[in-house]
């Protein structure tokens, strides 16, 4: 990529990059996300990746591929076609698609650097099921052409290089007019933007009956973009045209702007959720065990290590007459922990916690994580209510129950209107005797962002869904606190494409909120706001501080906020 000689190096590692990236690949076909028999020649060793990975993979494959099936599709009257690969690596897709018999009439050209094109013919070569699928008598290759099939040609050319590229492609046998698919996927980005730049410019110049395919990376200055744009620093693979073209709008424009008559830019939620069937989500979604939907697989605050055994995703409920609860919570996304213990501070001599099994009567929930536990009150006495969450067998629970801490008993309380949706990692605040629930994630996956109110009546509980105006952004994975009539809602996580959660301020009275962004200028490394702990502080200022929090950020390492930090809720209170 880079054209001084002391930058050689990055070159080889962003070639790096092809060969992590068809290790990903291999490891998702292996788990059944996606069919491709072929991405198994091109490793020599496989390996497994975390779910969260496979997933992500899956996205990016199913996205790409869905891109070149329409264009098959809707050229499939035409005489001839053609899918012109940049960067293509040591991607499958010519003999994945020519043992569908999708490549009637079509011609697939791969364009990468020599020294990987060199690698990826030595590899068909050697290998019978691959050479297999190229034509049996192959017509001797000449200057950068390393494999010379009648639907397959393998070039080994500079794609910065205009003039190269236009004469190889040339020599190969592009036809110019015919109607062309230009992929890219995760390449331009490594090169500096002039030249990523120039790449959209010849293409549309070049090719005026083509669609142009580019998966990249977005929103560099947000916490995640942070450490995935150190990450790739640190690999010495500079993301480049990340901060011009930060977003789906700028991307947009970028085409635009270079020759190219139309332009439509989805990000990969969009992609999942809007052209994924939802039939094909549950089929990924039950593959593997998969508990990280902010994408990180661990917190600095949600793990209790005083009780037996370590937990994630459980609630530690403060009871009225002193003391905490803690509840449910799991091991690993297929061990949930049971049973409820009563944690108490002891001060007679040394400041100590005390630890309690409780020993509950009646019938108890099913074991449950990423649920909550709220203090309510029925008929003058004090009782916690556990609602929603998730388990091994069920995608999001939606039912709720009742203790009687004092009595160790779970209690049966008449409950009447409409329950919320089912739903996990919500919120739920104490709120004059019952509790008031807000957003979460759906049994799709789906971010929620709707109030619900349970009240207290003379018989028990009834439960009331609030309109709220304007309708607050949906988000999961968050915390919140009732300040009066008000519910503050803190961070989390949400599909919302600009920018991060910063708080909501509902009025729970006049029904109407207001969104406020956080200035986290002052921190001096990204603040992740979700999987972390928050408390309304003593101070004479309203304050909230904000502990832990962050995790896993898909593959570009791990990040935890390094010490609390602060927020002035006076904006939002008034």
């Amino acid at each position: 990529i880079f054209c001084n000689a002391s930058k050689h190096q990055g070159k080889f590692l962003v070639q790096g990059t092809n060969d992590s990236s068809v290790v990903s690949k291999v490891s998702a076909a292996a788990q059944g996300y996606f069919q491709d028999v072929f991405l198994q020649h091109f490793v020599c060793k496989a390996a497994r990746r975390a779910p969260l990975i496979n997933r992500g993979y899956y996205v990016r494959w199913r996205a790409v591929d869905h891109c070149v099936r329409r264009f098959l599709h809707i050229t499939d009257n035409c005489p001839k076609r053609q899918i012109l690969s940049l960067g293509a690596g040591f991607d499958s897709a010519y003999f994945r698609l020519r043992a569908d018999e999708a490549l009637d009439r079509a011609v697939v050209f791969e364009i990468d650097f020599p020294d990987v094109t060199r690698r990826k013919a030595a590899l068909i070569n050697s290998d019978n099921t691959l050479r297999g699928m190229l034509d049996p008598h192959l017509p001797s290759c000449t200057g950068p052409e390393y494999v010379s099939s009648g639907r397959y040609r393998l070039l080994g050319v500079d794609v910065r290089e205009e003039s190269q590229v236009e004469e190889a492609l040339s020599a190969a046998g592009l036809d110019w007019a015919a109607p062309t698919l230009i992929l890219s996927e995760v390449v331009l980005t490594y090169m500096e933007t002039k030249w990523s730049d120039a790449v959209i410019s010849w293409t549309a110049k070049l090719l005026p009956q083509s669609l142009f395919v580019m998966y990249e990376q977005i929103h560099p200055l947000d916490p995640f973009g942070r450490i995935m744009q150190d990450h790739f620093l640190k690999l010495n693979s500079t993301l480049h045209a990340l901060l011009q073209y930060p977003d789906t709008a700028a991307q947009r424009n970028r085409f635009l702007d270079k020759g190219w008559e139309q332009c439509v830019c989805l990000d990969m939620n969009d992609f999942y959720f809007g052209l994924v069937p939802e039939e094909e989500r549950g089929r990924v979604e039950s593959l593997e065990p998969f508990d990280e939907y902010e994408v990180s697989s661990s917190s600095v605050n949600s793990w209790v290590a005083v009780l037996p055994g370590v937990r994630l995703h459980h609630t530690a409920t403060s009871l009225p007459g002193g003391g905490v609860v803690v509840y449910g919570g799991r091991s690993s996304p297929l061990n949930p922990i049971r049973g409820l213990f009563r944690v108490t501070l002891d001060t007679r001599d040394t400041v100590k916690l005390c630890v309690e099994q409780m020993d509950c009567t009646g019938e108890p929930p099913a074991p449950r994580w990423r649920h909550t536990t709220t203090a309510v009150s029925h008929k003058g006495k004090d009782f916690l209510i556990v609602f929603g969450g998730k388990n091994e067998s069920e995608a999001a629970l939606g039912d709720g129950y009742f203790l009687c801490p004092d009595q160790q008993h779970w209690t049966e309380i008449p409950v009447e209107g409409s329950a919320p949706v089912a739903r996990h990692t919500h919120s739920a605040c104490s709120y004059q005797g019952g509790v008031v629930v807000f957003g979460g994630l759906d049994r799709r996956g789906l971010p929620l962002g709707d109030t619900a109110l349970l009240r207290p009546t003379d018989r028990g509980f009834s439960w009331e869904r609030i309109e709220v105006q304007p309708p607050p952004v949906p988000r999961y994975s968050h915390s919140a606190h009732v300040i009066g009539e008000k519910l503050l809602v803190v961070g989390g996580v949400w599909l919302h494409s600009d920018g991060v959660p910063g708080v909501v301020m509902i009025n729970l009275t006049t029904r109407s909120s207001v969104e406020f962004s956080l200035d986290t200028t002052s921190v001096p490394w990204p603040l992740m706001l979700h999987s972390f702990c928050s408390e309304l502080t003593d101070s004479e200022e309203p304050e909230l501080l904000l502990i832990g929090g962050g995790g896993n950020c898909f593959s570009f390492g791990t990040h935890f906020n390094l010490q609390p930090v602060t927020v002035d809720l006076r904006p939002a209170l008034g």
